[in-house]
């Protein structure tokens, strides 16, 4: 798979925008719960999105720099070989073999205050339930 598959959650960008450049393939709504940590909102907005490799990289960098000043959010998408992990100024491309580069951004998701059960980037560990 060239093109890259993950979720951008809506209410996490100041500037939707970005959405406009990303093929959505489907969106879910969640009510906010007290294990979301996100007590501002009352709903999560989960686009689950497709982006060409093309533009994975500019994307990446958009997306960096439309997420919430106010609170801490990530935002990710991966194909076989590459994920990207994405912070408000700060983007990760992570070979998907390395387990050092996704333990680096955990931990940078973390000093950020993410719960740590939310930054379960690597295949290894087991997805927490939406």
């Amino acid at each position: 798979m060239e093109n890259y598959k993950g979720v951008i959650i809506e209410e996490s960008l100041e500037n939707k925008e970005v959405l406009r450049k990303v093929k959505i393939i489907s969106t879910k709504i969640e009510k906010v719960i007290e294990k979301h940590q996100t007590p501002w909102i009352s709903q999560w907005t989960l686009q689950a999105v497709e982006i060409s490799k093309d533009h994975a990289e500019e994307v990446a960098r958009e997306i960096s720099q439309s997420l919430d000043k106010k609170h801490n959010w990530y935002a990710d998408y991966k194909n076989d070989t590459h994920h990207y992990i994405i912070f408000r100024g700060k983007v990760f491309h992570i070979d998907r073999k390395s387990k050092t580069q996704y333990d680096e951004a955990k931990k940078y998701g973390i000093s950020l205050g993410i719960p740590e059960y939310q930054v379960d980037f690597h295949p290894e560990v087991e997805e927490w339930e939406r």
